[in-house]
């Protein structure tokens, strides 16, 4: 407690798989280090790598990858000296947690896991094994999700629709744990920002890396005026009012424009602006938030010892907070010293 003021443990996760995207940055990665801000918020970040090998069998890209997401965090501004920042792996306990976890999860809880229905659904539709080429990895990945959570004792986790029910799950495991063996875990919440901004990607449709749609959040200045470029727009010409509604860059150009930005673009829209004006602009805008984060990346980058620096530290942190939960764990549980 500071003060009447109480402070609260938000944990997010980052999957180190890929280069984030303009709609990673504007929907995530921005709103949660701005976050990361409060006096009123423990923060804990870490780059889920175990999370990974779920879907990565690659060792190199999972290195490479691990690489570039702790320098984009960093780059874009998050203070290592105000969060927990941690890789994943680098916290034995986390692993150890959710070893113990798994003995006490039901495995009809875990054969309602939306991600392995799905798995096994696609297997019967190709008139495959229910369970051909599915992991334990895939099966199991709630528990580990747990385990994160509940490892730091989070109050709150903020995650996409499509991950509440893990979060409903980690509170299952945590209330079943407790009712044997005291109240050792917070009930974690999950916390759903309805108005995270989705942007939309060259198409139109949301942009995702799968629908091969993404504008890389790193392409050097020359190719992300070329990528804007590229974003579709109608066939209306110059002078010709258009719709700010339906147009994919207008909605680009909002995410990182101010109000008054935003009403100015409106009107010219109005006004009948020639689509590779607005391009243009938009471009120049989003690059000029963007540049110096950019050059610290590029830093970032040339010295990946520098992060693993930061990295070890952030490790050295989250787990000074973890060994005392687990001698807890594990004086509950009936793993302890024999003397």
């Amino acid at each position: 407690m500071t003060g009447t003021m109480t402070i609260k443990t938000v944990l997010t996760g980052i999957t180190t798989t890929g280069t984030p995207h303009l709609g990673n940055y504007v929907g995530a990665i921005k709103p949660a280090i701005e976050a990361s801000r409060s006096e009123a918020v423990d923060s804990c970040y870490f780059l889920a790598d175990y999370h990974a090998l779920i879907k990565c069998h690659e060792p190199e890209t999972v290195r490479r990858s691990t690489l570039e997401i702790a320098a984009s965090w960093l780059a874009l501004g998050l203070d290592p000296e105000r969060v927990t920042f941690y890789r994943q792996s680098d916290i034995p306990e986390i692993t150890e947690l959710t070893w113990l976890l798994t003995c006490h999860t039901a495995k009809g809880l875990m054969n309602r896991a939306h991600a392995y229905k799905a798995a096994v659904q696609e297997n019967v539709d190709a008139g495959e094994d229910p369970d051909f080429a599915i992991t334990m990895g895939l099966f199991c990945y709630p528990i580990l999700m747990a385990a994160d959570i509940l490892m730091f004792n989070a109050h709150q986790v903020p995650v996409g629709r499509d991950q509440v029910q893990h979060l409903e799950m980690a509170r299952d495991i945590a209330q079943r744990f407790n009712h044997h063996f005291g109240s050792l875990f917070v009930l974690p919440e999950a916390v759903v920002d309805e108005h995270v901004a989705v942007l939309p990607g060259h198409d139109g449709r949301k942009m995702s890396k799968s629908y091969n749609n993404a504008i890389p959040l790193w392409l050097s200045e020359k190719q992300l005026r070329k990528s804007i470029m590229k974003i579709v727009t109608n066939s209306l010409e110059p002078g010709e009012p258009k719709e700010t509604g339906d147009s994919a860059l207008f909605a680009i150009y909002s995410a990182f424009a101010t109000p008054d930005e935003r009403a100015a673009m409106r009107q010219a829209y109005a006004d009948g602006i020639a689509w590779g004006e607005a391009k243009q602009q938009t471009f120049e805008l989003i690059n000029a938030e963007l540049a110096p984060a950019r050059e610290r990346f590029e830093a970032l980058m040339a010295r990946p010892g520098d992060i693993e620096e930061v990295l070890q530290a952030g490790a050295r942190k989250a787990r000074e907070r973890a060994r005392p939960l687990m001698r807890r764990i594990r004086e509950a549980i009936g793993i302890r010293a024999l003397g």
